[in-house]
């Protein structure tokens, strides 16, 4: 293996997860390994699973949506050799159903954040060789549902914002790669049913339509992947010479894309809105 002891990768949001998945995979190969906490409990967490899995992984104390405290991150680090932008949530809810706070949240920590660190690190990304931006994304940032338009949203914002920063700095050096995972077991349906619940006590008109929306996502359980598998492929492109400009993790993603292309508009949304009540 090649000596990367001295790269340094930071990953945000990194005590579940994608994000965990991931910190312990870059430090399996050999990179020192940098995963962003916002409380000493998660990382707590980080530590111990770094330990269970035989590797060390460096975690600091970060909000993602704070400017000054992003900063102080980057600049109390070593240049970087690669930023892997994880940090985000899920959030259901009907357009009218989330308010202009909850969107500007969502945005911020999903949209602003990722592209905020991404300026910050660029300046040590440019002194290196090779250097990697890596946007986690979704399947969500190529297709939109009813329940999702915010967070659907905000994943398509990455994407757009990616494919321009990536031609940006191609000239450099700098790499710039999207990884669009699809579903995974680990905390999804409590997420959901959370959102949903808050919803209603908000008094929704769309109680029975949520419903219907989880119950078809259960059934993409089957074909769902895990944080292990995404982190491999973050793996390899933080490794590879050529890294793709895109990853469309999992079987599920796969499939959603491919309905998303074959389907006529019109069909697509009858269905949808029959299946939903809607």
């Amino acid at each position: 293996m090649a000596d990367r002891s001295s790269q340094t990768v930071l990953t945000t949001g990194a005590n579940s997860g994608i994000g965990l998945a991931t910190v312990l995979e870059v430090a399996r190969l050999g990179f020192h390994s940098v995963g962003s906490v916002r409380s000493d409990a998660k990382a707590e967490i980080v530590h111990a699973a770094a330990a269970d899995a035989g590797v060390e992984v460096e975690t600091v104390l970060l909000d993602v949506t704070d400017p000054e405290a992003c900063e102080r991150a980057v600049e109390g680090l070593p240049p970087l050799y690669g930023l892997v932008n994880n940090a985000g949530y899920a959030l259901t809810g009907a357009v009218e159903d989330v308010g202009d706070d909850e969107a500007h949240r969502l945005f911020e920590t999903m949209v602003h954040a990722p592209m905020r660190l991404a300026r910050l690190a660029l300046p040590g990304l440019r002194t290196g060789e090779g250097g990697r931006i890596i946007n986690i994304s979704s399947i969500a940032g190529l297709s939109t549902a009813p329940f999702a338009g915010h967070y659907t949203g905000a994943k398509h914002a990455l994407e757009a914002l990616s494919d321009a920063l990536r031609m940006e700095v191609a000239g450099e050096g700098v790499k710039v790669v999207l990884v669009e995972p699809g579903g995974f077991k680990t905390g999804i349906w409590e997420e959901f049913e959370r959102d949903i619940d808050r919803r209603d006590a908000e008094g929704t008109r769309h109680g029975s339509a949520y419903r219907r929306s989880l119950q078809g996502q259960r059934l993409l359980e089957p074909i769902m992947g895990s944080p292990a598998g995404c982190a491999k492929v973050i793996g390899g492109a933080l490794t590879s010479s050529m890294p793709r400009a895109r990853y469309l993790v999992g079987i599920d993603a796969q499939a959603i894309l491919l309905a998303q292309r074959l389907t006529p508009t019109l069909v697509k949304d009858r269905v949808v809105r029959f299946a939903l009540g809607l």
